[in-house]
């Protein structure tokens, strides 16, 4: 399984070293900006790193070739069509959130917010909106009374994510495909950013 990682900070630097770990070949690594912590782990396990032309935008050359799956951490730029057609099996990321609950770019702190008792991760298929595309693997967690959203990150939502992550890859090295269950945009709710910009 070749995966071409596309992500930044401390969770694009925990999903990798969860990859390597599983003996997932990390081809490329794509990140917005060179100086990231992910470029730096990435070039120290002598993993090629390709910095994004538009931070906001993922192409179809900087996806390695033969690229059987693209898998993003913690970024935040769109992974567009071409690019997703270049990787056999797509591409999928975690969202920290019960999708299609919570879209949007501050899922955990609305989660927070809207005082919800339960929390979630969601693996999903890139899509051209965000957020919005087909659930492959989906589990939940308890939100503790007072916590915060770094708290709730921290202590369940990132080790989350890794785990339905290696859970999703696994399904993909066994049976060559991915679930997909299409969203119920019924209980679609938006999640932005509360800081202003």
């Amino acid at each position: 399984m070749r995966i071409t990682l596309v992500g930044s900070r401390h969770f694009g630097v925990t999903t990798l070293n969860m990859l390597r770990e599983h003996g997932i070949d990390v081809v490329r690594v794509v990140v917005a900006d060179a100086e990231d912590r992910l470029a730096a782990a990435a070039r120290a396990a002598h993993i090629e790193v390709v910095v994004q032309a538009n931070p906001k935008l993922v192409v179809e050359t900087e996806i390695a070739p033969g690229t059987d799956l693209i898998v993003t951490a913690h970024s935040h730029a769109r992974i567009g069509r071409k690019a997703l057609a270049a990787a056999r099996l797509g591409g999928i990321g975690y969202h920290p959130s019960l999708l299609p609950r919570h879209r949007g770019i501050a899922a955990v702190e609305w989660t927070i917010k809207e005082g919800d008792p339960i929390a979630g991760g969601t693996i999903y298929h890139l899509a051209d909106r965000m957020d919005a595309g087909a659930i492959a693997v989906q589990d939940w967690c308890f939100v503790k009374k007072g916590e915060t959203a770094r708290e709730l990150w921290e202590r369940a939502l990132a080790p989350l994510g890794l785990r339905l992550l290696a859970e999703a890859i696994d399904h993909a090295k066994v049976h060559g495909t991915l679930p997909a269950k299409p969203q119920d945009e019924e209980f679609a709710t938006k999640a932005p950013s509360l800081v202003p910009h």
